[in-house]
Parts: structure tokens; C-alpha cells; sequence
């Protein structure tokens, strides 16, 4: 969950070592789980003599999420939570399509999943409150209700009669859903509370690494969970473990999680309380630490530094560590061992770059351009486009500096940007192809900025970046249609032409330079391929 400069995350991009989601498991693994709970279904509409349905598409409402483990009420609470969820969403479709043999089949479905997660919670939690207790009640009574009127719905012949009906089995259905969230996230509370108590009391590392590893699980289910985690005190829980030097071997494990926190607003404002971002700075400064330590320290950092998450933008007690944060991950990024840590690192610069505009100067001052530029040439610490995509990024922003643009040519980087331009997807995934989009575009807008030096720009042309240019503004599939490399595009050949008209032909000058930029877009957008 950890953002990225381009609006990316680092959770889509497909690091070493990551553990998988809750729901990827072995494919037989999850059809022998699922049996325990597809046959329930199935004898409980046989024992209601309710026919199965042989509709062409009933065969993908058995696809149920796998059966829980005994007695983890977490898995068992994730697991039937997401099938119920399936089923509210799958009846709410057939209710529109006016599917009523369907809707009423998948009611009683839906019923038998709700009873089940109930009673089996109950059977290995520790005993419910009077507020569950209730929220229970009142679920089981919304299923039966909308067992019962989607019954009576299919003896109704008048279609006025049927629309009103429909207003009251969606109303239930909104009810019955209402009434599953509170119970879905009153027991989860629950489950996160035992957790956070287990990790504040433990003096164990086996309790904490297990218990640890079961909150980064949740926190791989998406913010709410994040947000419940962060309320129940998960922040807090987790820097004091990494304020522990018995549990230093836990350090990456507990930052690990507390980065995935942190991409809600309630475990930044956690985090601040607690005087993270100091913590984080002495495991940063320390290199007593291991790397890997260092790295997921250094996630952390690249998360609550977020550009894209506007509340991170009020992190007053970063500014106070900044310079020490700041110094401590270039100096990870010249010793990085791997690609892995690098990219957590170099995201960390890229995102404080966006900041705070002093932590450019603070880079300048620690030739932090050099070790960059040096790290291109190093495969095993700067081998993907996401990587390339954080150099660039840092690059861009300290471009705005007009010492930059020496520093550059000194380290041939005009070459490397050059080089950025030509950027291609190896796998052609989504991801990685929006990653070489962003480099494509952040490598044009560095050009563009450094080109107000005029000796970037003579080293520009001498290194035909202008043919490159022209390239990616005529010809689509060049940039993959992107309109954001090509507006970039052409504004770094603008900067270039006014210092080298004559390294242009005449129509390339008409049409790319000397019209209006947006005249110039429209015209390269709309432009066909040429195969000629």
C-alpha cells in the first residue's frame, strides 16, 4: 500500500520475498476447503426443498471463498465476511435483471453463510458481547425476511405489484448488509484488539513474530481493516517493539507492517503521536541495523511522505528529522546490496522531494545526482522501470536548481536521460508499462527544465535528443498513446529549438514548435501511425 511518485503503490509492484494475499493459495487446497461450505449450501436447500438451480450461470455462485481453519476466528471471519459479501453484491445483480428464481435460490444461500459464520464464530471466539449479541439477532432476522418475501415474489404475476415488492426486497437487502458490516466489524475490533494486547504484553520473540506476522495479514485486506488496526492501537503496539532491542530481529517485520498502516489517515496521525518519525530517523541513522531493517524503515518513510495522500502533507515532526532521514537513505542507496532496497530507499527521496522543496538542496549538498546517475549503471540495484521511475522523479524535482544543471553534465547525465526516453516494457504488464510511461514523461520535463542551461541544451542536441523527441510526438506506440509523455515531449523540444532551430526540418518546426501547444497536441494525438 505504500505510494509511489506516478500514483502507484508499491503493493503492485512485484517485489521479492512478498508474502501472498489471504486468498492465493493452492488451487486444490482452496476446492477442498470450499466443499465444507458449498455441500452445507447444498443440503440446506434440499432439506428446504429448494431445487438447485440449472441456470447456466449458477454454477459461479458455488465459487466460495476457502473454509476457515479451526479455531482462527481471524481466517474464519476474513474468509466467510468475503463470501457473504459476494453473495449481497451477486443478489443485488439479479435483483436489477429481475432474476427472481435467482434472487430467491441465492437469499436462501446467503442465509445458510450468515447462520454458519455465526455459529462458528461464536464457537471459537471468547463469548460474544450483548451489542454482538444483538447485531446477530438482527441479521439472522433481515435473512429470513428476505428468504421470505423473495419467496412470496415468485408467486406474483402483476408486474405493479412485483415493482413495489422490489422496492421492499432491496430495502431488506440494504438492511440485511448494513446489519453484516456492524457485525463483520465489531467481531474484527474484536480480533485486532487480542492481537494489539498480545504484541503490547509479550516478552517473547516467538509470540511477537507470530502475532506481528497475523496484523500484516490484516493489513493486506485493505484500509478499513488498516483503520481498525491503527484505532486499536497497532501503531503504538509496533513502535514499541521497535523500541526494543531484544526484538531487533523483528524490526523489519513490525515496519513492514506499520508502512501498510500508514496508508490511512488514522496511522499517520498514530504515528505522529507516538514520535515515529524520530524512531524512524535513529533506525535510519543506525547502522548497527541491518540492512533490511534500513529498508523497510525507509518504506515507512516513503509512505507517510506521500504525495498522493493529502493528509500526509501536515507530518509536522518530519521537517524537525529531515536532513539527518534525508542523509541517512543516500547513503542506503549507495551501499544497497539489492534492487529491492534501493527502490524502497530511492521512493523514500522521491516522495520527501515532493515534501518539502529544501530536501532538494539537501540532495545537491550530498552529491546525491552522482550516486544516482552511478547507480543506472548498477544492474543489481537499478534493474526495472519502477526503480528508473524514482531516479528520474528525483531528478525532475531538483532540476528546478540552477546548480543542478552542471552537476548533471559533470556526470554525463544528459546521456542517461537520453537513454530514459527510449524506455520499454519487458514484461508488458500494466504496471510496468504506466512505470515506463512515467519515465518516458518525468525524463522529457527533467530535459525541458535543465535545458534552460545552455550547455545541457547543446549536449542535448549533440546527443539527438531532438530526433528522440520528434520520435515520440509522431509516433504513438512510441510513448504507448500516452498524453501526458506527449505534452512533456513537446514542451523539452520547444526549450531545445529555441536554442538549436536549425537541428529541426521545416515541418517539424511548423507543426510541433511553432504553433500553440495545444494546437501542437491535438495534432500529434489525433495522429495515425505511419508504416511507411
Amino acid at each position: 500500500m505504500m505510494a509511489l511518485p506516478g500514483g502507484r503503490h508499491l503493493d503492485s509492484i512485484p517485489l521479492p520475498g512478498q508474502r501472498l494475499h489471504l486468498m492465493q493459495v493452492d488451487s486444490v487446497q482452496r476446492w477442498m476447503e470450499d466443499l465444507k461450505l458449498m455441500t452445507e449450501c447444498e443440503c440446506m436447500c434440499v432439506l428446504q426443498a429448494k431445487p438447485i438451480s440449472l441456470e447456466e450461470d449458477a454454477q459461479g455462485d458455488l465459487i466460495l471463498a476457502g473454509g476457515p481453519g479451526p479455531g482462527d476466528p481471524l481466517q474464519l471471519l476474513l474468509k466467510r465476511g468475503w463470501v457473504i459479501s459476494t453473495e449481497l453484491r451477486r443478489i443485488g445483480q439479479k435483483l436489477a435483471q429481475d432474476r427472481w428464481a435467482r434472487v430467491h435460490s441465492m437469499s436462501v444461500r446467503l442465509t445458510c453463510h450468515a447462520r454458519s459464520m455465526v455459529s462458528e464464530y461464536s464457537a471459537v471466539s471468547r463469548n460474544s458481547s450483548q451489542e454482538m449479541s444483538q447485531i446477530e439477532k438482527l441479521l439472522m432476522e433481515k435473512c429470513s425476511e428476505l428468504s421470505a418475501v423473495t419467496e412470496r415474489c415468485l408467486q406474483v404475476e402483476n408486474e405493479h405489484v412485483l415493482k413495489s415488492m422490489k422496492a421492499c426486497v432491496s430495502e431488506t437487502l440494504s438492511t440485511l448488509g448494513e446489519h453484516f458490516g456492524q457485525l463483520l466489524e465489531l467481531a474484527l475490533t474484536r480480533e485486532v484488539q487480542a492481537l494489539v494486547r498480545k504484541i503490547d504484553a509479550s516478552d517473547n520473540i516467538y509470540t511477537t513474530e507470530s502475532t506481528t506476522g497475523n496484523l500484516f495479514s490484516l493489513t493486506q485486506e485493505g484500509a478499513p481493516l488498516c483503520r481498525i488496526i491503527a484505532k486499536e492501537g497497532g501503531v503504538v503496539a509496533l513502535f514499541k517493539v521497535c523500541r526494543q532491542d531484544t526484538f531487533r530481529c523483528l524490526y523489519p517485520q513490525a515496519l513492514r507492517t506499520l508502512a501498510s498502516i500508514c496508508c490511512v489517515e488514522e496511522g499517520v496521525h498514530q504515528l505522529e503521536k507516538v514520535d515515529g518519525v524520530l524512531c524512524l530517523a535513529d533506525i535510519l541513522t543506525d547502522d548497527s541495523h541491518s540492512e533490511a531493517t534500513r529498508a523497510e524503515a525507509a518504506a515507512v518513510v516513503a509512505q507517510v511522505t506521500s504525495p498522493h495522500l493529502p493528509f500526509t502533507q501536515h507530518l509536522s515532526s518530519f521537517l524537525e528529522s529531515m536532513e539527518e532521514i534525508v542523509t541517512a537513505l543516500v547513503k542506503l542507496c549507495q551501499e544497497a546490496s539489492s534492487g529491492e532496497v534501493f527502490l524502497l530507499a530511492s521512493a523514500a527521496l522521491a516522495n520527501i522531494t515532493f515534501f518539502d522543496t529544501m530536501a532538494c538542496e539537501m540532495l545537491l549538498q550530498l552529491n546525491a545526482i552522482r550516486i544516482l546517475l552511478e547507480a543506472c549503471s548498477d544492474k543489481q540495484r537499478v534493474d526495472t522501470p519502477y526503480t528508473r521511475d524514482q531516479i528520474v522523479t528525483i531528478l525532475a524535482n531538483m532540476s528546478v536548481l540552477e546548480q543542478c544543471a552542471s552537476d548533471v553534465i559533470q556526470e554525463n547525465g544528459v546521456q542517461l536521460i537520453m537513454g530514459m526516453l527510449s524506455e520499454k516494457p519487458r514484461s508488458g504488464t500494466p504496471a510496468e508499462v504506466a512505470a515506463c510511461e512515467r519515465v518516458q514523461q518525468k525524463a522529457a520535463v527533467t530535459l525541458a527544465r535543465l535545458s534552460r542551461d545552455p550547455a545541457v541544451a547543446r549536449e542535448a542536441v549533440r546527443l539527438s535528443c531532438m530526433s528522440r523527441l520528434i520520435e515520440l510526438c509522431r509516433s504513438p506506440s512510441e510513448r504507448n498513446s500516452s498524453d501526458a509523455v506527449l505534452v512533456a515531449c513537446l514542451a523539452a523540444l520547444r526549450r531545445l529549438a529555441g536554442v538549436c532551430p536549425e537541428g529541426l526540418q521545416d515541418s517539424d518546426f511548423q507543426q510541433l514548435v511553432q504553433p500553440r501547444l495545444v494546437d501542437s497536441f491535438l495534432l500529434c494525438s489525433n495522429m495515425e501511425e505511419s508504416f511507411v
